[in-house]
């Protein structure tokens, strides 16, 4: 099951029908067995009208994001912060017991599929970051998946580690989408996460991982989330990226953002005019 939230209604898709209700997103998420409930109303809901349009999955939460979860993005974030002597930061992170975890997100500023993401004014070296993002309720149960984009100004962080506010949090600089997943099982490790991005039509840039190169699983950084820190509405959390591109590429205003995870869909966006 997949849902998509329209600007004022639920589109739920399941068993090839896409049905519309009449939910605010909010309560929608945070319902006992969402799941369940999903299914017992799926003969009540009026068929949707074709073509709707289709925004970010999230209401009211907080967007969260985990570094370094990836051995792939240990290795680039060692690389990018050597000049100011931060290198060493990130290997202690990627084999700590507690992960990192920072604030990426208000709602209002989350874009959605088919919405322009931006690059910092300011940065030299902008890369998108391909992430499973995990949607979770406010008792701290993960309740679906959805794709996150986080971008990122790596010449901003790698200036100096505690500048990462400034390279992960401005306005444009996350997308979610297309939809929210319904399991009630986690995804498989070979759960493949691929990013493409396209200047002029032409491939730039390809890349792939799975969720079996994380290092941490999403219930270990459910818990360290909400261990301290309450979320009245549920949260989103970016669970890191295990594809980064080369260090000579950076993104460009009009290139195309393309992250799929088969069993979510298709998260599309372009980078918008500075």
């Amino acid at each position: 099951m997949r849902l998509y939230r329209l600007e004022s209604r639920v589109l739920l898709e399941r068993d090839g029908m896409s049905l519309t209700l009449d939910e605010e997103w909010d309560a929608l998420l945070n319902r006992d067995d969402l799941a369940g409930y999903l299914r017992r109303v799926t003969g009540q809901a009026a068929t949707a009208d074709g073509g709707p349009r289709v925004f970010a999955p999230i209401g009211s939460q907080e967007v969260w994001a985990a570094g370094v979860t990836y051995f792939r993005s240990r290795t680039a974030r060692i690389e990018e912060s050597k000049p100011s002597g931060g290198g060493s930061f990130y290997d202690a992170v990627y084999s700590a017991e507690r992960p990192e975890l920072f604030f990426k997100a208000a709602a209002w500023r989350v874009r959605g599929p088919g919405d322009p993401v931006s690059i910092r004014r300011d940065a030299r070296w902008s890369v998108p970051e391909p992430e499973l993002a995990l949607v979770i309720n406010r008792r701290g149960t993960i309740v679906g998946y959805t794709i996150g984009n986080d971008m990122s100004s790596r010449d901003i962080e790698g200036e100096n580690p505690l500048y990462l506010p400034q390279a992960k949090v401005y306005d444009g600089s996350c997308a979610l989408g297309p939809a929210m997943l319904i399991r009630e099982r986690p995804l498989p490790f070979d759960t493949t996460i691929a990013l493409t991005i396209l200047r002029n039509g032409a491939t730039v840039f390809q890349g792939s991982t799975t969720l079996q190169q994380m290092r941490r699983t999403p219930e270990e950084l459910v818990q360290y989330l909400y261990r301290e820190t309450s979320f009245p509405h549920g949260a989103v959390l970016l669970t890191g990226t295990g594809v980064v591109p080369p260090d000579d590429f950076t993104l460009q205003p009009g290139d195309a953002i393309a992250i799929t995870i088969p069993p979510i869909g298709t998260l599309d966006n372009v980078v918008g005019a500075r």
